[in-house]
């Protein structure tokens, strides 16, 4: 750990100097609610498009001052306190472009919107630092991308799991990025997502069940937690089977795993999920969740203008739809 800890640190400063972009400032007054609030979930929660470990590391490496003083990790911040946080610039050399195919779902000079396939890992991280959707947006755009999340996630606004596939959000500059996010804090952006799930449901629903960190499996998330954050998953029935269920699901928040997790906190897991579901899954060489991101709508950045797209659903995904029907004649 203290390892990983030096790199992310030598990582910040090596991006203090960089010469390529400037540092970007933000100041803000602590909120009354915000009172009491150790620093680093304080900023986790107001930045959701920074992990908490890099915010972190900026802390340790002196980037963030309370009221003119270097705050430190755990410090508790009163409200009315000033919180000044000193964005270093980012490079973008250390992950490399690798010419791998996009099904482009739209794209101009602000954004592209991309058909994800499943089982390509989004960006690079243990394990993974070749292959994933960042190597392949490099290639693509040439790196014109916003360096808002770092050197190894650039251009990458929100995620989706490496078995979830469709429709992602990928920016080409800082301004996208900004505005991008801030629509997902707004939980003003159209998500709709087509799953199919273990069980028969009859009825639509919503599910309003705070998602965060499984308190035994730190891998795994759960719902009604300790400082687990608002989620809430609306699902409409498309279509039932003997023993499975098509459904749409509608985010209206963006949780780690949230549809996989609140599906299975009311019963009805998805099919393939290895993670959530059944021990063993009952349709043979499937892999991963059957779960994709079809529709995403959102308000252009510069235009100003709403933009709505739909990614097809896979062809694996149809098939088994259609295998579903058959055994239920």
């Amino acid at each position: 750990m203290k390892q990983n800890n030096f790199e992310a640190k030598e990582e910040v400063r090596e991006e203090k100097n960089g010469a390529s972009s400037e540092t970007a400032t933000e100041e803000f007054c602590a909120a009354d609610i915000e009172s009491g609030q150790r620093l680093d979930r304080l900023l986790s929660a107001r930045y959701e498009d920074y992990t908490r470990s890099y915010l972190q590391n900026l802390i340790r490496d002196g980037a963030v001052t309370i009221n003119g003083n270097y705050a430190k990790t755990g410090e508790k911040v009163q409200a009315g306190d000033r919180i000044r946080i000193d964005f270093p610039p980012v490079r973008l050399l250390d992950v490399q472009p690798e010419n791998i195919p996009l099904d482009i779902l739209y794209e101009d000079e602000e954004l592209i919107i991309v058909n994800k396939p499943k089982g390509m890992v989004v960006h690079p991280a243990a394990g993974h630092y070749s292959g994933t959707l960042v190597n392949a947006l490099l290639y693509h755009c040439n790196g014109s991308l916003s360096g808002i999340n770092g050197v190894l996630r650039p251009g990458i606004v929100h995620r989706i799991d490496r078995n979830t596939t469709g429709s992602l959000i990928v920016c080409k500059n800082d301004a996208a990025h900004r505005s991008v996010a801030a629509q997902l804090k707004e939980h003003s952006i159209t998500r709709k997502y087509r799953a199919i799930v273990h069980g028969r449901i009859t009825e639509d629903g919503t599910i309003h069940a705070a998602i965060g960190r499984h308190p035994q499996r730190r891998k795994e998330m759960a719902v009604n937690v300790p400082d687990g954050k608002d989620a809430v998953t609306h699902y409409h029935v498309l279509e039932t089977f003997s023993q499975f269920t098509y459904i749409e699901c509608q985010l209206e928040t963006g949780r780690t795993h949230q549809i996989r997790v609140h599906m299975k906190s009311i019963g009805h897991p998805l099919l393939g999920d290895d993670v959530y579901g059944p021990a063993k899954c009952p349709v043979p060489g499937l892999v991963g969740q059957t779960l994709h991101a079809m529709t995403i709508g959102l308000v252009h950045p510069r235009t100003g203008t709403y933009i709505e797209v739909e990614a097809p659903l896979p062809d694996y995904f149809e098939k088994l739809l259609e295998q579903l029907r058959e055994a239920s004649v």
